[in-house]
């Protein structure tokens, strides 16, 4: 009986298909980018739930995210809305 390996992403994709964990991971990345300035760990992150909760390919998004196509905070917010979340903001 052999048993099919998944590889990281795609776990981590089956993952983030729930709302609660998507949210989680999101914050996380967010907190990442507050203490080092990262924005690229962020958009990666974005990009994996979106990937996971809209079925957008990783393809569209990496040209969306990519340096060249150099992501816009309305871009990021409508990408957020659409996936049923929105930027806010919080006392430290």
């Amino acid at each position: 009986m052999s048993k099919k390996l998944r590889n990281h992403e795609e776990v981590v994709i089956e993952q983030l298909q729930n709302p609660e964990m998507a949210k989680a991971y999101l914050d996380v990345a967010l907190e990442e980018y507050e203490e080092d300035g990262d924005l690229a760990f962020f958009l990666e992150a974005l990009q994996n739930v979106a990937q996971a909760r809209s079925g957008i390919t990783r393809q569209n998004l990496y040209r969306d995210f990519s340096p060249e196509g150099n992501p816009e905070l309305r871009t990021i917010s409508l990408i957020l809305h659409n996936l049923g979340y929105r930027l806010s903001v919080q006392p430290i």
